[in-house]
């Protein structure tokens, strides 16, 4: 099968570039930069220099999939970014590849997309998505996989899913655990309400296999959450990872209340003086650390076939043999 992945050189469209490329699959990936080209070539893909503000058929010429991998999450930026990215850059992916005579396109969604501030208990796919959501990433992932949902249209054989994980984390890794990390040796890692918030997860490779299934199983136009075994702490999972990198998080703890409030103050300051960098805090940060996140997957289980290839204990034993621990 001819692949086409956006967001090949970051974590999950690396992770999924590797697996499809090890199973046989022509895989083609989109590249801003000769860094890009290399690391894709070395994962085995067939680098294509385009972006999402560029993308047109032609790019996608013969491909059959598109997995749609790339976007905007950073901490800290303009809000034109996210939208640009991450809604913008959908519906120019979505356009290139309908006018190419794609066939499925599939899309990395986020349970963030249902986010405004609230806690998430046991919910399932007809929760509804965040659309005036105050963080401007959880809005433009909402209109992105509204954008997603809306194009499905199988009469014209153009097939579109949405897969949504919740805390990727594994081997390859190079922005949550790099900070936490960074966070603890600079002795500045704290938790919100002691970590005590509990939380679904999705192990890289839970993810990368699922992804597998979708190039042909799945309900048109559905959404579907991809989830490890289980629900956790965010303390019990986080510290987890921090061990297998040999580093111990302490107790130090802060009131919730405080985290937003504190976040609320740094966003301020940061726009209000122009300062550069990112915050040390904010908003959206200290809303996801103190909520609790826990979702269902029985849907993935039905419609895809989707099992957990790899509990959590067999993907902290992967992280910490990355990690040389």
């Amino acid at each position: 099968m001819k692949i086409f992945i956006t967001g090949a050189s970051g974590f999950v469209g690396g992770a999924a570039t590797r697996r499809l490329v090890e199973a046989g699959h022509d895989v083609y990936a989109m590249s801003r930069s000769t860094k890009s080209d290399v690391a894709i070539s070395q994962l085995g893909g067939e680098p294509v220099r385009c972006d999402l503000d560029t993308i047109t058929a032609g790019h996608l010429d013969g491909c059959e999939v598109v997995i749609h991998a790339a976007a905007f999450v950073a901490p800290w930026g303009e809000v034109a970014a996210w939208e640009r990215a991450n809604v913008g850059g959908t519906r120019k992916m979505l356009l290139a590849a309908r006018e190419a005579g794609v066939k499925r396109f599939i899309h990395i969604g986020t349970e963030a997309a249902l986010v405004h501030g609230q806690d998430l208990h046991q919910v399932d796919e007809t929760y509804p998505l965040a659309f005036n959501s105050p963080y401007p990433y959880c809005w433009t992932k909402a209109r992105a996989e509204q954008a997603v949902r809306e194009a499905n249209d199988p009469a014209a054989d153009f097939v579109t899913l949405v897969l949504r994980p919740r805390f990727i984390w594994g081997p390859g890794d190079a922005t949550l655990l790099p900070i936490i990390l960074e966070m603890a040796r600079a002795g500045r890692w704290a938790w919100i309400d002691q970590g005590k918030a509990m939380t679904s997860t999705t192990y890289i490779g839970n993810l990368v296999q699922a992804i597998e299934l979708s190039l042909t199983a799945g309900k048109p136009g559905e959404a579907y959450f991809i989830l490890d075994e289980g629900d956790r702490s965010l303390r019990e999972i986080i510290s987890a990872m921090a061990a297998a990198a040999g580093v111990s998080l302490g107790d130090k703890s802060i009131p919730g209340w405080l985290a937003a409030a504190v976040g609320a103050a740094s966003e301020w300051l940061w726009r209000t003086l122009s300062l550069k960098g990112e915050p040390p805090l904010t908003r959206h940060a200290a809303m996801v650390m103190s909520r609790e996140c826990t979702l269902v997957g029985d849907k993935a289980r039905v419609e895809l076939g989707y099992v957990p290839a790899f509990s959590v204990e067999q993907g902290l034993q992967q992280l910490r043999e990355s990690l040389g621990s």
